[in-house]
């Protein structure tokens, strides 16, 4: 297996930076692309890396695996702040590295994937949709209603506190000022931040002093997310194969909203429940499970001509 530093230029030319991975073994061979990016605030560096080696090791397929504007090696587009997600930029990136992909020799352009978890798991069902270029779709604990997820994580009687702090915000900005700022998880899940549950934390303090990745996004990236509807068009990726991987017990995109999403989806779908939460198929016991069934889903619908 062979890893390259790639960079391409989304349609506003941001540079999104990352990684390119094949077969050491077939270098003039075309092969299948998955293209993969990971989920809210998270760097390619947090186990992105794991899943492309083992699909790469088990599976005849490429993998371009990039940091979403802003966030890691990318950039953020001149006069945008960095650690600021429009899900709707970062869905149209996922298009751009799909036509990166379709201009590399070494490509099938006739078979890319896409793959996304949690924030970006909800971005794959929105472009599987639209982009009909991708030809197999793998959403893992997506993101599938944000309005519904902000109510779930959110007390009713903080809302208004919420509601003010964007305001707040879009008056600072309009004035010139620099954009608000909020954590990304805090120890104390009362306290303030975009992801307020005790696995979120865990699972990102325990990455911060590994890599790239800060504790920070925009407020304007929480006002986005509980805007932001990517399951609307589900049933538009027919006749796309599709992947949803579901935890059963995820407190941050919670299982029944995933379930009730998957079920408005056509066929050609599949359905594979993971136990744990949200984070616990990353990595450790449940990673092979995981990985595994998204392997040989791959190899059944990209990978077969």
């Amino acid at each position: 297996m062979s890893r390259e530093d790639i960079e391409f230029k989304t349609y506003d030319g941001v540079i999104l930076r990352g990684w390119f991975y094949k077969p050491s073994d077939t270098p003039q061979e075309k092969l299948p692309c998955l293209v993969m990016a990971h989920g809210f605030s998270a760097v390619k560096e947090m186990d992105l890396n794991t899943f492309a080696e083992y699909f790469v090791h088990r599976v005849p397929i490429s993998c371009l695996v990039y940091d979403n504007r802003g966030f890691g090696s990318s950039d953020a587009k001149e006069g945008e702040p960095r650690f600021e997600i429009i899900p709707s930029k970062q869905a149209s990136d996922y298009s751009d590295a799909i036509t990166y992909a379709q201009s590399r020799k070494d490509v099938d352009t006739d078979r890319i994937g896409i793959w996304g978890s949690s924030y970006s798991g909800g971005h794959v069902l929105w472009v599987g949709a639209v982009d009909k270029r991708v030809k197999a779709v793998l959403s893992q604990v997506p993101l599938v209603s944000g309005w519904d997820n902000i109510n779930r994580l959110i007390r009713s009687d903080a809302m208004p506190t919420m509601n003010a702090m964007f305001q707040e915000d879009r008056l600072n900005r309009a004035a010139g000022k620099e954009p608000g700022m909020i954590p990304v998880v805090d120890e104390n899940p009362q306290a303030a931040s975009a992801l307020p549950t005790p696995d979120s934390y865990q699972f990102f303090s325990a990455w911060e002093k590994k890599c790239e990745w800060k504790n920070t996004v925009t407020v304007r990236t929480v006002e986005e997310l509980r805007a932001y509807e990517p399951a609307m068009h589900i049933h538009r990726i027919a006749p796309t194969p599709l992947l949803i991987t579901v935890a059963k017990n995820d407190v941050l995109t919670p299982t029944d909203l995933t379930l009730a999403a998957y079920s408005r989806a056509l066929e050609p779908k599949e359905l594979h429940i993971l136990p744990g939460g949200h984070f616990d198929g990353y990595s450790g016991p449940n990673f092979e499970q995981n990985a595994g069934k998204q392997a040989d889903f791959l190899r059944r619908t990209l990978c077969t001509p």
